[in-house]
Parts: C-alpha cells; sequence; structure tokens
C-alpha cells in the first residue's frame, strides 16, 4: 500500500515516528507509548485501541533506520497482544519513505496473525487494509494542507458533500506490479528479521 506525500521527508518522518502524532492520524492506534530501548537500538512501546466497550492493548517494538539509497527511510514494526477479543494476534511490518521529485512515496507491508479465526479474518483483513489507506490519506492531508487529523475523525467518511476529506481509494492497495492478496513482505527492509519477539507474542 502507497501514497505520495507532496512534503519533505523531515516532515513525514516526524508525523510518523513521534508515537503523539502518530495516533492523532492513524485510526488503528488510540495511544501509544515508549518503554524503552533495546541493545540494538531498537525502540519499545505499548499500545491501545479504545473500541466501544473494550481497550484492547498489546506491546511492540521498531526500529527506524535513515540514510538509504538516494536518501530513502525505513522502519520496521513488530506488535502482539495477548487481548483474545482482538481480530490481530499477532503482527509485522515496515514504513518506507522514498523521496521523489519534492515529495515522499509513504509505502507499507505488513501481515498478521489473525485473532478470530481464520473464518472472521476474511471480514477483518479487509477492514483493516481499509483503514490502513483512510488513515495514509488523512496524513497526507495533515502533511500537505495542514488541516489537523482531528478535523476529519472517522465519521467523516460519511460526509459526502465534502469531496476535500480523507479516502481510502486515494492510495494504492496493492503492491506495485502486484495484486491485493500478494505478499507484502517481500520488500520489507532486512531489520524486520532483526526486531526482538514482542513480550505478548511468548
Amino acid at each position: 500500500m502507497e501514497t505520495v506525500v507532496a512534503a519533505s521527508i523531515d516532515d513525514v518522518w516526524s508525523l510518523t515516528q513521534d508515537p503523539v502524532q502518530h495516533v492523532r492520524w492513524d485510526v488503528r492506534f488510540t495511544q501509544i507509548v515508549p518503554t524503552g530501548v533495546t541493545d540494538d537500538g531498537a525502540e519499545r512501546f505499548t499500545y491501545t485501541r479504545r473500541v466501544p466497550f473494550r481497550t484492547v492493548a498489546g506491546d511492540g517494538v521498531s526500529l527506524g533506520e535513515r540514510g538509504g539509497p538516494g536518501g530513502a527511510r525505513t522502519s520496521a514494526l513488530r506488535f502482539a497482544t495477548a487481548d483474545r477479543l482482538s481480530p490481530i494476534r499477532a503482527g509485522r511490518g515496515y514504513w518506507r519513505y522514498v523521496p521523489e521529485d519534492g515529495a515522499v512515496r509513504f509505502v507499507t507491508g505488513f501481515d498478521y496473525a489473525p485473532g478470530w479465526g481464520a473464518l472472521l479474518d476474511r471480514l477483518a483483513r479487509p477492514a483493516l487494509g481499509w483503514a490502513t489507506a483512510w488513515s495514509f490519506d488523512r496524513l497526507r492531508i495533515w502533511a500537505e494542507r495542514g488541516d489537523p487529523p482531528e478535523r476529519w475523525p472517522l465519521w467523516s467518511v460519511l460526509w459526502i458533500w465534502r469531496p476535500e476529506r480523507p479516502r481510502a481509494s486515494r492510495c494504492r492497495r496493492a503492491p506495485a506490479h502486484g495484486r491485493r492478496h500478494d505478499d507484502h513482505l517481500r520488500d520489507a527492509p532486512a531489520t524486520l528479521a532483526t526486531l526482538p519477539t514482542p513480550e505478548s507474542e511468548t
């Protein structure tokens, strides 16, 4: 999945790597709290996602890298929860930031072990993909126009009279030169394989 953000790579990096800013645009998380750093420099954190009548909590570890080819950057992530009602048991993924003609191609790939079983995951997985794409466009609007994410709550998807609202359809939903069900981690940075296992996954 990817989008192109007409902003500097430093601005996009700041809005995505700062936990306080991250949860403002990413509807998948309510809170992210750093808890420490591993010997290899990876950052451990806890996270929560509030849903009606329940708050799902878990932990994870991430590692960002700068100085890639052409100024590209990456961020790798693993996370997990012990909450049996969570649709995701454990997941892993990455963000890639690629400078392009004064803009940034912001790319993600992720996969996870379902918490609800294969049958219900057929409903949960497309919903998660949509939420990711919608959040990416919410980020793009913030970085490009300065609209704070809070201006566009999740229910703004119903504001069909506002064409400037975030829309998941503006993001490429399949890997480049691929299809939606292809391996979304095939272009993951090598750092993803080096991350330690989150505590909730052990």
